[in-house]
């Protein structure tokens, strides 16, 4: 996706780097290097992704999508592992929670215990795919991609970006309270329906991503779709 993009403003390439731009993507080198005595190696590849994202920006002519381009470099790293590991209990709550008092609302009998759910009397976990981790990733990545393609400001970038992460709660909410609903039957619910469900929800936020990000801009700015 980022390689497309760049073939695309191939036409906007400075004769002359930007040596601002240029300095920050050595002085991140640098560091990226040196970290790699004392951090660990995601903080590295952190370092050295912002290098890159600054050496970009160094070779292309000023523009307004610095934010998203930036956004998809980064997303190049190996962060779900990550974000699972450190974020994905706490989500899982969460979820389970707010599934818990939807299906209430509903009529259906279910609480919640930890990261699992009793719901008519059926224990159902909600387990790591469930806690939405994934789905963000997406959702963040289809963000930054159409934010860069339609050449969305920067500020205008960042104020629609917390929409996506409710988007991505509430989506992520709502398939596990379907999931939950349907595996909490005495037939349970068929391995295949399961995947279908959750690959509906996942069109669905990142359909809502790009309504977000692709919608008009504030005033005063002049969109500049990539062509």
């Amino acid at each position: 996706m980022l390689l497309m993009m760049l073939a695309t403003r191939v036409h906007t390439l400075r004769i002359a780097p930007h040596t601002g731009w240029l300095a920050a993507g050595v002085v991140l080198t640098v560091a990226a290097n040196a970290a790699l005595w004392i951090a660990p190696p995601l903080a590295c590849a952190l370092l050295a992704a912002l290098a890159l994202a600054a050496a970009l920006m160094a070779g292309c002519r000023p523009m307004r999508a610095r934010a998203p381009l930036a956004g998809l470099v980064l997303l190049a790293l190996p962060w779900i592992a990550s974000l699972q590991y450190y974020g994905g209990f706490p989500l899982r709550v969460i979820t389970a929670q707010a599934s818990a008092g939807l299906l209430q609302g509903m009529g259906i009998a279910a609480e919640r215990s930890g990261t699992a759910m009793l719901v008519q009397g059926r224990l159902v976990i909600v387990d790591a795919p469930c806690s939405g981790v994934q789905m963000a990733w997406m959702a963040w990545f289809c963000a930054c991609a159409v934010a860069a393609l339609v050449s969305l400001r920067d500020r205008d970038f960042l104020r629609r970006l917390p929409w996506i992460g409710a988007i991505v709660l509430a989506g992520n909410v709502l398939r596990n309270t379907v999931l939950v609903a349907l595996e909490s039957r005495p037939q349970g619910l068929a391995a295949a329906l399961h995947e279908g469900i959750g690959l509906a929800a996942l069109a669905l936020v990142c359909a809502a991503v790009v309504g977000v990000m692709a919608g008009p801009q504030a005033k005063g700015g002049r969109r500049e779709t990539m062509v």
